[in-house]
Order: C-alpha cells, then sequence, then structure tokens
C-alpha cells in the first residue's frame, strides 16, 4: 500500500472538481511508478520525493500543472510547454491532456533515475542576489492603504510575492482581479501566504 500524505487529500478534497480526477491519475501513475515516492507539501502544493525532488502537481482555478523536477535534463529534447503554465505540460484541463500512462511511467522512471545519478545533475548555482519583484502600481496602493498589509508584504519573501502577483495576473477579467486583490490585502494584512490554507499547522 503507498503511503499517502493526508495534507495532500485535503488539498485534492478542495481542488475544483474538474481538477479532482487529475490530480488522483496523477497521484496514482507516481505511486504506481515509484512505489518508495514519499508525498509531502512545499509551497502549498503536492510534490513527491525519491532521493531528493521528483516531481510535483498544483490545481488552479482553471487548470492543472504536472512538472519534473530535473526537467531540463529529463525533457530535454521534448516539446514541452513552460510558457504556458507551471510545470513542463502545460494547462491541463483534463486527464486527456496528459500524455499517455506508458509516457508518464517513463518519464518518473527517467527522474529516478537522475535522482540516483548525482553525477549526470548539474549544480544548482546559487544567485548572488534575489531577483527583484516588479510590483504593479494598483497594486503597490492597494498595499498603501492597508499599513499591515504593506509591512507583511514587504517582509515576504520574492517567491511569497509572486505567487500573489501571479494570481491577479490569472484572472480573466478586471472584476475577478480587483476582488482578488481585495481578498489578497485581507489575506496579507494578517500574514498569510497565498497558499496558506495549505500550510502545515
Amino acid at each position: 500500500m503507498p503511503t499517502l500524505d493526508p495534507r495532500i487529500d485535503d488539498y485534492i478534497a478542495k481542488s475544483a472538481d474538474f481538477a479532482q480526477p487529475i490530480l488522483h491519475h496523477l497521484r496514482a501513475i507516481v505511486h504506481e511508478a515509484c512505489p518508495e515516492v514519499e508525498e509531502t507539501i512545499k509551497w502549498g502544493f503536492p510534490h513527491f520525493m525519491y532521493k531528493g525532488m521528483l516531481c510535483s502537481m498544483a490545481s488552479f482555478k482553471a487548470h492543472c500543472s504536472f512538472g519534473f523536477w530535473q526537467a531540463k535534463l529529463l525533457l530535454a529534447d521534448a516539446d514541452n510547454k513552460t510558457q504556458e503554465a507551471m510545470g513542463q505540460f502545460g494547462r491541463i484541463t483534463a486527464v486527456a491532456d496528459l500524455p499517455s500512462k506508458k509516457t508518464l511511467t517513463g518519464y518518473i522512471k527517467q527522474a529516478m533515475k537522475l535522482n540516483t545519478e548525482p553525477g549526470k545533475i548539474p549544480a544548482r548555482a546559487r544567485p548572488a542576489a534575489a531577483k527583484a519583484v516588479t510590483v504593479p502600481e494598483h497594486v503597490a496602493a492597494a498595499l498603501a492603504a492597508d499599513k499591515k498589509a504593506q509591512e507583511y508584504f514587504a517582509k515576504f519573501s520574492p517567491s511569497q510575492k509572486r505567487e500573489y502577483l501571479d494570481w491577479f495576473e490569472e484572472a480573466k477579467t478586471e472584476a475577478t482581479r480587483q476582488r482578488r486583490l481585495a481578498q489578497a490585502i485581507e489575506w496579507i494584512a494578517e500574514g498569510k501566504q497565498r497558499n496558506w490554507k495549505y500550510e502545515k499547522c
């Protein structure tokens, strides 16, 4: 029997109806391909570990994503879609958008091999300084109107800031963008990150 993290059960249960079969499908394939895999939550979404980071999946309002930690080596020759969404398989809206089970299993097996052959994995160069995050004027103005939110946001890491900014950018309409901004200001004023609901208590 696979070892399942209840936080991922909760993550899937809270995902949109269209996303749940996708996430269950991906989770099952990962466990079948790598019986020793361990589940965890990192950065607010499910990750799968095997001698290090193996792969991850996430759900959003209108799509899901799936990607490998060593994607640059694993999918070097593949037509991946990293510009369309997080991960390497574009915006996944149905199980049919994914490669076949056989193909995904092959990728997972290759990713496992990469994690056990450190000689093939290039060391990650640590950036001299964190890349600056550009905050749009309307977001900066909304933060400035709430001192607590402004103070907490300033303390967030670049990745934590980008999670909020990307959430605004994903909105299809201006009305949705404004609703998200109002909700974000409320959460930020309480010191909450974008995916605070999935953080370990």
